[in-house]
C-alpha cells in the first residue's frame, strides 16, 4: 500500500496509548474511528473522533469497525489479567479484528512491547502475556497485510532530556526493569501514526527506547535503517527463533492457518 490512508481504526482507543493516537491522527488529517466496548468511557475522546461500539472478544460485533477502514492502529492490552487475560484479548483482539477485515486492506501498526521473545523472564512465566503478544505479532506477519510492529520500552519513565528516540532489532534486553528502555507515551503515539504512512516503516518490527538527545522530528529517518523481516518469516528481523511453531498450541496454528492457508 503506497497511498496515505485516509480512515483509522484506533483499537484500545480509551487506553493510555489509544486515547493519544485518537488526538495525533486527528492532528495528522485522519479520519479517525475509535473502537469501545461501553459508549460511555468513550466520552472524554474528542468529538470529531467517530465512535463504533464493538467487543475485542466477540469477532461478530466488529464488522462494523472495520467496514470502510484502510489503517488500523493496535494499543490494547489485557492488563494484568493473567494468562487468560493475555489470550483472549492480546493476541485474540488481533486475531478478531484481522478475521473481522474479511481480506479486505488496511496497513496495521501494532503495538506490543519490548521483551516479546523473552519467554523465561518470571513475567512470562507468570502471565504468558510476552508469549501472547508475539503470537498476535504473528498473525499480523501472516497477513499478508502492510504493516509496523513496535515493542516500545517503559512508559514515561524518561527524563526531561531523554527524548532522541533510537530504534532497536533483536529484542536482546531481557532485564524486566526499566533499564530496558523507557520512552514517553507521547512518542510511542507519533510512532504508530507516522508508520501509517511511510514506505520505510512497512514490514519491519523494532524495539522503540527513548535516550539522551533532542526529541526526535525526522521519522522516516529513525524507520529507514531498519531491516524489514523476511517475506512470510513469523518472527521479527534477527528475533530468537525460540517459539517453534511445531511446538505451538493447535488452536493457534489453525488461526494462522486461516489466515494464510498454509499448512
Amino acid at each position: 500500500m503506497s497511498a496515505r490512508p485516509s480512515t483509522v481504526l484506533v483499537v484500545g482507543a480509551t487506553g493510555s496509548i489509544g486515547r493519544l493516537v485518537v488526538d495525533e491522527a486527528l492532528r495528522e488529517g485522519y479520519a479517525v474511528r475509535a473502537l469501545v466496548r461501553d459508549p460511555a468511557g468513550a466520552r472524554p475522546l474528542p468529538a470529531e473522533a467517530q465512535r463504533v461500539v464493538g467487543d475485542l472478544t466477540r469477532p461478530e460485533t466488529l464488522a462494523a469497525a472495520v467496514d470502510g477502514v484502510d489503517a488500523i492502529v493496535f494499543t490494547h492490552g489485557s492488563d494484568g489479567q493473567g494468562k487468560a487475560g493475555a489470550e483472549r484479548i492480546d493476541y485474540g483482539g488481533v486475531r478478531n479484528v484481522l478475521t473481522a477485515l474479511a481480506g479486505r486492506k488496511a496497513r496495521i501498526a501494532l503495538m506490543t512491547a519490548i521483551g516479546a521473545t523473552d519467554r523465561d523472564g518470571a513475567y512470562n512465566r507468570s502471565t504468558e502475556a510476552h508469549d501472547w503478544k508475539r503470537r498476535g505479532e504473528r498473525l499480523v506477519r501472516a497477513s499478508g497485510l502492510p504493516y509496523t510492529i513496535v515493542r516500545p520500552g517503559w512508559f514515561d519513565r524518561n527524563d526531561r532530556d531523554q527524548l532522541r528516540l533510537v530504534a532497536l532489532q533483536g529484542d536482546t534486553r531481557h532485564s524486566g526493569t526499566p533499564r530496558d528502555g523507557v520512552v514517553a507515551r507521547r512518542q510511542i503515539t507519533q510512532v504508530l501514526v507516522r508508520s501509517l504512512s511511510s514506505v520505510a516503516a512497512d514490514h519491519k518490527t523494532f524495539e522503540l527506547v527513548a535516550e539522551r538527545g533532542p526529541a526526535t522530528a525526522d521519522f522516516g529517518a529513525l524507520f529507514a535503517p531498519l531491516a524489514a523481516d523476511t517475506a512470510r518469516a513469523l518472527d521479527g528481523a534477527r528475533d530468537t527463533p525460540n517459539m517453534p511453531l511445531d511446538r505451538e498450541p493447535e488452536r493457534v496454528r489453525e488461526d494462522l492457518r486461516a489466515l494464510t492457508g498454509r499448512s
